[in-house]
C-alpha cells in the first residue's frame, strides 16, 4: 500500500459518504437520517477528506490520523450495513479502512 493509493481510497470514501448522505439518506428518511447514523456519515466524509489531504501533503501526522480514519470508516460501514441500499458507501468505507490500517502500521 502506498500513500497515493490510500489517499485515493480516502478521497473516494469522502465523496461517496457525503454524496450518499446528502442525496440518498435525506431522500429515504427514517433510519437513514437518524442522528447517530447521519452524523457518523458526515464525520466519516470529513475525516476521510482530511486524511487524504494529510497524506498528499506528506504530513508527519498522516499515519496517526490514518488509524483514527480507519476506526471511523469501520464504524460507518457497520452503520451502513444495517440499512437498505447502502452497499456503495459500505464498500467505500471498508476499502478506506483497510487502506488506512495498512498505512498506519507501515
Amino acid at each position: 500500500m502506498n500513500t497515493e493509493s490510500c489517499a485515493d481510497a480516502c478521497a473516494k470514501c469522502h465523496q461517496v459518504c457525503l454524496q450518499t448522505a446528502m442525496q440518498h439518506c435525506l431522500k429515504m428518511g427514517g433510519e437513514h437520517v437518524a442522528p447517530d447514523h447521519f452524523r457518523l456519515m458526515l464525520d466519516c466524509a470529513q475525516i476521510c477528506q482530511t486524511s487524504s489531504n494529510l497524506q498528499l501533503s506528506g504530513s508527519a501526522f498522516s499515519k496517526t490520523y490514518c488509524a483514527l480514519c480507519a476506526e471511523v470508516c469501520e464504524a460507518c460501514a457497520q452503520s451502513c450495513e444495517a440499512l437498505d441500499n447502502m452497499q456503495e458507501c459500505l464498500d467505500a468505507c471498508r476499502n478506506c479502512a483497510k487502506s488506512c490500517i495498512e498505512m498506519s502500521t507501515h
